[in-house]
Parts: C-alpha cells; structure tokens; sequence
C-alpha cells in the first residue's frame, strides 16, 4: 500500500510539477466531449484545467493517495467528475475512456510492465495518452545528499525509466506513434522552502516511516547536506495512442 501524503502542505508549496502538468495537458487534442482519466491526479490542481476543456465530458481522478483525493475533492466538487481512490499497479475498475493524462506520477509505481498494462487496458482504441513523470537522472544529487546524510538511496524505490525502456514497454502493450524523451528541469526553491519541500515531496516515504522527531532531524540533515536549494529534476515525457 502507497503511503498517504500531506495534502494541505503539497498544495501550499511552490510545487513546479503543476506548471509541468499544464504543458503536459496541451498535448492532449480535446474535443471537448471526452473521458479522460487523470492517472494520479494530487490535489486536483492540472485536473481543474483539464476539465476547463472538457465542457461536455467528464474527468475520472485517480491518486492511490486518501488525503489527494479529499484535496482533489474538495477543490473541484462533483461536476463532471468521478474520483477513483487506487493504486495503478492494480487493474483499474473503469470502463474505457478516450484519453488518459498523467503528471509526477508513474515514477512511484515500481512495476512499469504492470503499470502500463493496466494503462492500455482501460484507453480505447484511438485513444490519446500524454504523461510526464520522474525519467533516468532524476534527483541524481538529492540522492548523493541523502545517501552521505543519512544513508539513505532515495533512488531505490523509484522507477526513473530511460525513453528507451518505457518506448519498448508501451509498445508491448498495444501503443502506436509512441514519443519518449527527456527534459532537465532544475528547480531552485527559495531557502525557507527547502526543508518542508523535502519532507512533503522528496522524502515524504522516508518520512512517514519515522516518528516525527526523527523524521525532523533526516529532513534537516539532508538540507544542510544537500547545500543549495537546488532539486535537479529529469522529467520523462511520454505521448502515444493506442492502436
């Protein structure tokens, strides 16, 4: 079972990965009158919008995580939206939609084979598919931080695909005119963010295993190590339909 997240601090801090996803959402060529599944949906922030381009559609929003859910919910209502609180590496229990969209997401499943079967299954046919999530280098030296701080190998529990591997798998799985590439993407946060922006994103797992003074002092200990406030994201983007 995935760990919950701090929803209300996700949403307060200067998350990068909202103006990410709205670039992400323009990919998408929308009618206006489709379904769309949004495959880790958060706190409902790039979902908002691409309802705005749904007027005569709808928008399933799917996050393994309660408390995202709650948020996502509480942001957006019932208008023209389902909510689907699940974890993608299990078969998903919705009809077929026409597209699917996802951001900052499929980097925490650690099954990618699993993942983007489960993906195909509920896309029909024709159907668009645009995502982004963390890709091969990502977090590179938040990790060495952590790693000399605490002993802690944040890469372990991710899945940073290479284009190539993820092109590979989704053409097993049924996808046609797949593009996969990467984008560096660094993030230089204000200093006061840095600690809170570590412990509600980048060690959030590491953190909910802890109790809270210890979670404190890890969080601390990788943002003295880790120096300036710098997070060196490789981004993973992704479009394909299905055949």
């Amino acid at each position: 079972m995935p760990h919950d997240w701090d929803a209300t601090t996700y949403d307060r801090l200067p998350i990068p990965m909202t103006g990410w996803g709205l670039q992400v959402l323009e990919r998408l060529r929308l009618r206006g009158d489709e379904t769309v599944l949004d495959a880790g949906c958060g706190t409902g922030q790039v979902t908002e919008a691409l309802r705005e381009r749904l007027p005569r559609g709808r928008v399933i929003a799917l996050d393994a995580s309660p408390s995202m859910i709650a948020a996502a919910v509480e942001r957006l209502g019932a208008d023209r939206m389902t909510y689907l609180t699940q974890d993608l590496m299990d078969p998903i229990p919705i009809e077929p939609v026409d597209a699917i969209l996802s951001t900052a997401t499929f980097h925490w499943v650690p099954d990618h084979d699993r993942l983007f079967a489960n993906l195909a299954a509920v896309l029909r046919s024709r159907g668009q598919f645009a995502a982004q999530c963390g890709g091969w280098g990502n977090l590179e030296r938040v990790n060495a931080a952590a790693e000399r701080a605490a002993g802690i190998d944040l890469l372990a529990t991710k899945v940073y695909a290479t284009p190539e591997e993820t092109w590979t798998r989704m053409e097993a799985e049924g996808f046609v005119d797949i593009e996969t590439w990467l984008t560096e993407a660094p993030v230089e946060l204000p200093p006061d963010e840095l600690e809170p922006y570590l412990r509600t994103v980048i060690l959030s797992g590491e953190v909910a295993r802890r109790s809270p003074e210890e979670a404190e002092e890890l969080v601390h200990a990788v943002a003295v190590e880790l120096g300036e406030p710098e997070i060196d994201y490789v981004r993973l983007n992704i479009v394909a339909r299905k055949e």
